[in-house]
């Protein structure tokens, strides 16, 4: 039998994912000299479409646990 859970599960996880997330690039974009960080091509393009993607996915997942 599987165990109970709370229903507000994946929005933790997706909180943790988040902030690691944003944690992780917001580091790399604002540290060091200009020349060696990240452009900031694939950084926004990180933060517009895999944020929005996982925050989508754990939505579903949110939903689809609710009794």
């Amino acid at each position: 039998m599987a165990a109970k859970h709370s229903q507000l599960f994946p929005w933790y996880v997706g909180i943790v994912v988040i902030v690691g997330f944003e944690a992780m690039f917001g580091f790399q974009f604002f540290s060091g000299p200009p020349t060696c960080g990240p452009t900031a091509g694939p950084v926004f393009i990180a933060l517009l479409f895999v944020l929005p993607a996982v925050y989508l996915a754990l939505m579903y997942l949110a939903l689809k646990s609710q009794p």
